[in-house]
């Protein structure tokens, strides 16, 4: 399982500014701060395809990367920074409901949460968006190289427990400097592909 290929596309607000091509979509969505770009830079081997931004919250929009020539990695908006106003975050929360809602190309989520931290009610709120609206999916936590072996037994504790995920729905354990989950993570995203024919 390996990336060979990624580059940015185009960065979107609304619908008229997707990519107008059929390819199969996969979503990265998380909390501001949960190191959703580091991750994406991470899984593609690119240090600079996706800016890290130092101001949490600073992604306002729908950013489209191709890979490998025949699918999309799409970064979404980071949701549940306090310091915007809540104009800003009911801008941002339609701009990434208007995506998922009505977009066939999309086929598979990923939601990051940070390990260290209990998920958040924008936390829960997604995911069970996520099931709700039936999209295959998998949550991520992040930043397992904060934690030593019997906290990350107690982080994923509290995830599934908060999440109320189910025995079979997929939990990866994720570090961007160790690069631990990569492959687990690498290897989930192209049997989701091979499910749509890729």
């Amino acid at each position: 399982m390996e990336i060979k290929q990624a580059e940015f596309i185009k960065s979107a607000v609304t619908p008229t500014q997707y990519p107008e091509d059929d390819k199969i979509e996969i979503a990265f969505v998380g909390r501001s701060n949960v190191g959703k770009s580091s991750l994406i830079n991470n899984l593609t081997n690119r240090k600079k395809l996706v800016k890290v931004s130092s101001t949490p919250g600073k992604t306002r929009l729908i950013n489209f990367f191709l890979i490998n020539n025949s699918f999309y990695f799409v970064d979404l908006p980071g949701y549940g920074y306090a310091k915007v106003s809540k104009q800003e975050k009911s801008s941002w929360s339609k701009t990434i409901e208007s995506y998922l809602l009505n977009r066939p190309q999309l086929k598979k989520i990923i939601l990051l949460v940070d390990c260290r931290r209990k998920p958040t009610e924008d936390d829960i709120v997604m995911y069970n968006w996520i099931r709700h609206y039936g999209y295959d999916s998998t949550v991520v936590a992040t930043k397992v190289d904060k934690l030593n072996r019997s906290e990350l037994m107690m982080s994923k504790k509290i995830i599934k427990e908060t999440l109320s995920m189910n025995e079979g729905e997929e939990l990866i354990f994720y570090s961007t400097l160790k690069k631990r989950g990569k492959e687990e993570l690498l290897e989930d995203i192209f049997n989701s592909l091979g499910k749509t024919g890729i």
